[in-house]
């Protein structure tokens, strides 16, 4: 999270700084009190608290993306839906796209609501070891525009992780909005201490998109957020009937594949378009169960392999971020 406060003047030298609360900038500021203090310096203590509530959940990914519309929601939940095949195994999805939740739809779960208890927020499961939390289980209605700035959304993540009773969990998959602001600098921020096994990150093949990732790329860089490698999402469509491949989406640069050849990024695989896959998000279904056969669904199926191999192998309390 960037330290400086949401409603700080041009040229605030941050919280962080010597200079907070004490240069000419800060002058009427209504933090200069406590920047000159250096309470502000102090580390959130939020951050504590998350890293012992998260010691029950043993891997966390992050679905990201510069890009919006590249399919992220779509490829979390099933994601999710493919852990939680595995009977033995306790998955847990959180939606932090605070102005834009679609995983209530996605997972078929609109009109639920959450419920409160002793030990914190009761998350929506879809299955006995699938729950989900999201900011549209809040909403009075699926309509409600969230008007928020990025203080506010920045508490509701807070909680979100905090005060959520996930319980014993294997996978916490957290799906996020596009780009590299308030929410993805505090979903990082708040797991810094609990450790993250890393990024997945989505993109399609036409450059407009590939522009976007890149600059996803260099922010997890920047914040120290590993990388499990990148997904080509509508990648070609493969005919139902002919089974002919058509780029509906064409690669103009080489595609996510030349892309990770040049930042030296696993590429996780391809999933083509299929229009069962909206259908199935639509319907609240799992397109990997709803038509397991098709060439998307085998995509899938391969990618999360690759990722359960990355992080039985990658311990994210010897590799935290």
């Amino acid at each position: 999270m960037a330290d400086v406060p949401s409603d700080a003047p041009e040229h605030c030298p941050g919280t962080n700084s010597d200079q907070a609360g004490q240069s000419s900038s800060c002058q009427g500021c209504p933090n200069q009190n406590i920047c000159a203090s250096g309470a502000a310096k102090a580390p959130d203590p939020a951050i504590e608290e998350i890293r012992q509530k998260m010691t029950s959940v043993k891997h966390k990914i992050l679905v990201l993306s510069g890009k919006g519309g590249v399919g992220k929601s779509t490829f979390s939940a099933h994601l999710s839906h493919a852990l939680a095949s595995d009977d033995s195994k306790e998955i847990a999805l959180l939606d932090v796209d605070i102005c834009g939740p679609s995983i209530p739809r996605i997972m078929g779960l609109e009109g639920e609501q959450v419920h409160q208890s002793g030990s914190g927020w009761s998350p929506v499961y879809v299955e006995d070891n699938l729950a989900v939390m999201s900011i549209g289980f809040l909403l009075s209605s699926p309509d409600d525009a969230v008007i928020w700035r990025g203080p506010k959304k920045n508490g509701m993540i807070k909680q979100f992780l905090r005060d959520v009773d996930w319980g014993e969990v294997d996978y916490l998959i957290v799906d996020t909005p596009p780009g590299t602001s308030d929410e993805h600098l505090s979903i990082v921020q708040y797991l810094s201490g609990a450790g993250i096994d890393g990024a997945v990150i989505i993109t399609t093949p036409q450059e407009v998109s590939l522009q976007d990732v890149r600059k996803e790329i260099r922010f997890c860089k920047k914040v120290k957020l590993p990388i499990i490698g990148v997904i080509e999402n509508m990648s070609g469509f493969v005919c139902p009937k002919c089974k002919n491949t058509s780029q509906i989406f064409p690669p103009t640069t080489g595609g996510a594949q030349r892309m990770c050849e040049e930042l030296n990024l696993p590429l996780l695989g391809r999933v083509p378009l299929d229009p069962r896959i909206g259908k199935s998000c639509d319907e609240g279904k799992s397109f990997l169960t709803e038509v397991p056969e098709s060439p998307a669904a085998v995509a899938y199926q391969s990618i999360v392999q690759k990722i359960r191999d990355y992080c039985s192998s990658h311990s994210a309390s010897d590799d935290p971020c």
